[in-house]
């Protein structure tokens, strides 16, 4: 008889778990017994990576935050191109890896756990904050930079759960949602 060897998992692992558990169940059914059934392993691998659930919680907040904000503003920061390819880019890059697709799942976490507001209002604040820079680095002027993007923000978190990308033109839909948003108004 041949034994099947568990796979070796990483936080990582139960994170992403975590994060797909929470997008399709939500945060009050996420449980270690049918995270570890999920990744086809026993519930007492969980205890070497996490001291118990809400360790694994505060940590799936914690990669939303870092590494579908924080990372990806910085990458966009330091963007070699000009301000409207940083944008679109950006825009590209959100769609094909679904990095919004948490967006909503943790919008619901958020409204029943303060841990999970606080982390919520300061990460969107921070999108904000970054989509603002974009546009004034598109030559918008403060305010209206402001304005767009929060519409930038609102915009991406939304279309990430349409399923835009399944379309054979949607790279083709952004380019066009993305010149609505640069326009300049006649005045």
């Amino acid at each position: 008889m041949v034994k099947t060897r568990t796979p070796r998992l990483n936080r990582s692992d139960w994170i992403a778990a975590a994060l797909s558990a929470l997008q399709s169940r939500g945060v009050e059914n996420i449980k270690i017994v049918n995270l570890a059934k999920d990744l086809g392993v026993t519930s007492g691998s969980f205890y070497w990576h996490f001291k118990d659930l809400g360790e694994l919680l505060r940590s799936t907040l914690e990669f939303w935050e870092i590494e579908l904000t924080d990372r990806i503003s910085e990458r966009y920061r330091s963007f070699d191109g000009n301000a409207t390819d940083r944008l679109f880019n950006l825009m590209v890059d959100v769609i094909r890896y679904d990095a919004a697709a948490p967006d909503h799942a943790i919008s619901v976490w958020a409204k029943n756990d303060d841990h999970a507001c606080q982390v919520y209002k300061r990460t969107l604040q921070k999108r904000f904050d970054f989509a603002r820079w974009m546009f004034e680095q598109n030559g918008f002027e403060a305010h209206e930079a402001q304005l767009r993007g929060r519409l930038f923000v609102a915009y991406l978190m939304g279309e990430s759960s349409t399923n835009l990308k399944a379309q054979a033109d949607w790279e083709h839909v952004l380019k066009r949602q993305l010149d609505i948003l640069t326009a300049r108004p006649d005045i």
